[in-house]
């Protein structure tokens, strides 16, 4: 798609609303968290910089380097940031890296659209570097400028950059090394960050990002890494097209359907295509970032799609007058689409913009897509048959699962305790309250002794839940443990399968899953995670679900004090700096452990470790969770050969 050039872009360009405050102190408020899932996101903040410079039409190559120091290079060719005295009486970029709501952003002449919305995301990453360097060719000379811990080191001549070098080319490059007192890691997670990018490339086909890891080993675990740099280089002519290609490993039922479109100043771009399965995978974007939990731009596509799609039912005889229309589920089921829309001012949920909020979004995309779907099925009336006859599948076994579902649901009698394993808390506030999944009986009578009643409730389950990757609703419904836990829980399913699933409903607002520190511990975990983030995915998005960390020693010197051990590392590492004799007690299981035991170790609050699970990529938890925990054996084992050599997977 043609991008318009904006002309002006210089030191006036560049709107100043208020001085940098706070960022060290909470850095969770500007990039969501300060675990890896954060630490990426300094690496997106200015590679969506360059890529507001690509909409703008001056960037055409973008470069993101991870450094063998840990550190990282983002480069691209655009304008480069503007170094000219502002009226503030310092250079422009100066206050772009050290001053809040300082950007281009602000000012359309320079940016009709812009995915680093808040003007935020230079200064915030600068904020949160140990170090920091920008270098910008402009003008026919190479500027620089260094900072430590947002500090600006060099010193301005008459408010203006430092002058390094000569140079024809033009464009911006920031390196910086992440802070480690504010970090719980600093080493960049590749995987996710080469998602990213593939996604970027796909988002815009004109584009090309080279992707470079020097790291020459892993952290953690010296001496298996590559020998020499990985080098990725991402470039999508095909655009949403090839990113609906890539997505869809199942068989496809027709060939990938694709419209854009304006309205009210907002441009939209769509693709989709149904396979041969029964799931929906709809990815909203905004300016080129995803929004994980969707906004109004998917709203206004889901809308005004069910509403073509019976009406079209309707008028094929498809749909009876007697018969109800079809839900949105039921005419989704099995498509793989994607949204993506610029926006000139666009309103989202929080600085990571996960969630879109312009209503003026909703109208657009609908009023797009109702006028280029018409027109598309209008003649193509078999892809339009295909799709129709996937909704009819899917709403004959969505009334199966409705009387499944009513009948633990609609029809129960009993108590939301129906075996009596539930040990409740006397705290009625899901705030204060939280619940243990444990691992069996043994464990279960442990941790009831050791809880505190006040605002701990313990639920134990016998053996290995049912995988729900591999099973029909209806098994998941009638399977006893996974009964006894939605109804402790008291939130209901999750929207995909009925209108039930309501948050506010939840009783607990830690969910907490306590499984022994062995690999059959870890398994009872997997299933566990599996189906909250199945049929419960809002626990997760919203921040409910833990893993417990139970020791695995108990380290008790001959002189000095007792100490809990929570894995191999820790034990080494003790070895390493005790001095004198100990002796060593293994916990196989947390059965093993007397209630005090426990209480110290696992249950109180105040000496505890709790593990957050959190979903960083949706699209590629998704396709993990069902090559790892699905039927398809040929990619586990592909994945698990490549993967060997790590041992253990983050969660």
């Amino acid at each position: 798609m043609e991008e318009k050039k904006t002309t002006t872009y210089d030191a006036s360009s560049i709107t100043v609303l208020e001085g940098l405050e706070a960022v060290r102190k909470r850095p969770g408020m500007y990039i969501g968290s300060v675990s890896t899932r954060g630490l990426n996101h300094l690496i997106y903040e200015i590679v969506d910089n360059a890529v507001d410079e690509h909409l703008a039409g001056f960037c055409n190559l973008i470069k993101v380097t991870l450094e063998a120091d840990g550190s990282a290079t983002v480069s691209d060719d655009g304008r480069g940031i503007p170094v000219g005295m502002h009226e503030k009486g310092v250079s422009a970029e100066r206050l772009v890296f050290t001053t809040l709501h300082a950007g281009g952003k602000f000012d359309s002449s320079a940016y009709q659209t812009s995915g680093g919305l808040h003007g935020v995301g230079s200064s915030v990453v600068n904020a949160l570097s140990s170090r920091l360097t920008v270098q910008v060719k402009s003008g026919g000379f190479l500027y620089e400028d260094r900072y430590e811990q947002g500090k600006p080191v060099i010193e301005l001549k008459d408010g203006l950059l430092p002058v390094v070098g000569k140079t024809k080319e033009t464009g911006t490059t920031v390196h910086f090394l992440p802070d480690d007192t504010i970090f719980e890691k600093i080493r960049f997670k590749e995987d996710d960050i080469k998602s990213r990018l593939h996604e970027t490339a796909y988002l815009n086909p004109q584009l090309t990002i080279v992707f470079t890891d020097k790291r020459t080993q892993d952290a953690d675990s010296p001496g298996t890494g590559k020998a020499a740099p990985e080098v990725v280089t991402y470039h999508e002519p095909e655009g949403l097209v090839g990113f609906i290609k890539d997505m869809n490993k199942s068989e496809s039922l027709h060939e990938v359907v694709y419209f854009s479109g304006e309205s009210e100043g907002i441009t939209v771009e769509a693709a989709f295509q149904y396979v041969n399965e029964f799931h929906e995978n709809v990815l909203g974007f905004c300016n080129n970032i995803y929004n994980s939990e969707g906004g109004t731009h998917l709203t206004g596509f889901k809308t005004t799609f069910t509403n073509i799609m019976n009406t079209y039912a309707r008028t094929l005889n498809i749909l009876k007058e007697k018969d109800a229309n079809f839900t949105g589920a039921d005419v989704r089921s099995g498509i793989t689409a994607v949204i993506s829309i610029k926006h000139p001012d666009p309103r989202f949920e929080g600085q990571t913009k996960t969630k879109l909020d312009n209503q003026d979004a909703a109208r657009a995309v609908g009023k797009v897509a109702g006028e280029e779907l018409v027109r598309f099925f209008d003649r193509n009336l078999e892809t339009l048959k295909t799709i129709l006859s996937c909704a009819e599948k899917a709403a004959k076994i969505r009334k199966t699962e409705e009387k499944a579902r009513s009948n633990l649901l609609t029809k129960q009698k009993f108590s939301f305790d129906a075996n009596g394993k539930l040990a409740n808390c006397e705290s009625k506030d899901p705030l204060q309250c939280e619940i243990f999944i444990v691992e069996g009986d043994s464990a279960g009578g442990s941790a009831k002794t050791a809880r505190n009643r006040n605002f701990q409730a313990i639920l134990p389950i016998r053996g290995k839940i049912l995988n729900v990757e591999k099973a029909s609703i209806d098994k998941v419904l009638a399977n006893t443990e996974i009964k006894t836990m939605i109804n402790a829980f008291g939130c209901g399913f999750s929207e995909g399968y009925g209108n039930d699933f309501d948050i506010k409903k939840l009783r607990y607002h830690k969910i907490i899953i306590m499984a022994d520190a062995d690999v059959d511990g870890a398994h009872i975990s997997t299933l566990l995670l599996t189906l909250f983030y199945r049929f419960l995915p809002e626990l997760i998005y919203e921040g409910h679900v833990y893993l417990a960390m139970p020791p695995l020693y108990k380290a008790m010197p001959a002189k000095g004090k007792e100490e809990y051990l929570y894995d191999d590392k820790a034990l080494e590492r003790y070895r390493r700096t005790h001095k004198g004799p100990f002796t060593l007690q293994r916990y196989k299981g947390l059965g093993e452990m007397d209630a005090d035991q426990l209480w110290e170790t696992t249950l109180n609050p105040d000496t505890r470790l709790l593990k957050s699970v959190e979903i960083e990529n949706a699209r590629m938890a998704s396709e993990v969770t069902e090559m790892l925990m699905g039927t398809d054996v040929p990619p586990r084992k592909a994945f698990l050969y490549e993967h060997a050599a790590e041992a253990a997977l983050d969660v």
